[in-house]
């Protein structure tokens, strides 16, 4: 099986990349646990000052992978439970990686994938991209740092609305509401991306690095409040709406 996630080092400056094509880099537990374990040697190495994050394939990451949770669906706590937790550690230490991350995000972004982009420090979009929840419409609980920390970007109005009623945050919504810095095109966002990691990388690091350090300060409480998705996305996705959401998703 070739690697779901690859790592590049260049002249000071990470490239991480999602490598799950096929099922549009959507999360199961041995990708989460490749994202951790890239992100652990990204810490390692010290003269590193800027990472890009970005994705092969048609979309950027699809959250969980619906037909790996009803695979397991006999033993599906233990499964949701494990995914979950694993995301959660993810985005932390995204956030708690001392060089910013620049996020390079196309296409289609759906469900606990979002967190992905929330712990990135500087968000790219293609034209095309999108956020979107379809979490009440499989019938799951939120994940990702949907309620965890979008309220804080966009307002809790906007949220509970997105989430109720499955809406789809455009790019040009996410940037006039704050979750993306700009919109670039498609053929050149992974130039413009490495572009911005290289002026970040030429940036006084201590400036840059304790800049980020305030930012994200907050992480243990926010993982506090990860983790209360986690337990509410557990409870809800045992229950019987929300196998036969499953079940409907999949027949589509």
């Amino acid at each position: 099986m070739a690697n779901q996630v690859l790592l590049e080092t260049q002249n000071r400056i990470a490239t991480l990349t999602l490598n799950r094509p096929e099922r549009h880099n959507s999360l199961v537990p041995e990708f989460l646990r490749e994202m951790l374990n890239a992100l652990e040697e990204i810490n390692r190495q010290s003269e590193l000052r800027a990472l890009v994050f970005q994705a092969n394939g048609r979309s950027f990451s699809t959250g969980g992978d619906v037909k790996a949770f009803y695979d397991h669906r006999e033993n599906i706590e233990p499964y949701a439970s494990e995914i979950v937790g694993l995301l959660n550690q993810v985005i932390v230490a995204m956030m708690k990686l001392p060089m910013p991350i620049v996020a390079a995000v196309h296409g289609i972004v759906t469900g606990g994938s979002i967190g992905l982009v929330l712990a990135s420090d500087i968000v790219l979009l293609t034209p095309e991209a999108s956020f979107t929840p379809f979490y009440s419409v499989v019938g799951f609980s939120t994940d990702g740092g949907w309620t965890a920390m979008l309220p804080s970007v966009i307002s809790q109005k906007h949220v509970s609305e997105i989430l109720m009623l499955n809406q789809t945050i455009t790019a040009e919504q996410a940037v006039q509401w704050g979750m993306a810095n700009r919109i670039v095109a498609a053929e050149r966002i992974r130039d413009e991306a490495r572009a911005v990691a290289e002026s970040l990388a030429m940036k006084k690091w201590g400036s840059v690095q304790r800049t980020k350090q305030l930012l994200w300060q907050d992480t243990n409480a926010l993982f506090g409040a990860l983790e209360q998705e986690r337990t509410q996305f557990c409870e809800q996705i045992v229950t019987a709406e929300a196998l036969k959401g499953m079940e409907a998703f999949l027949r589509k």
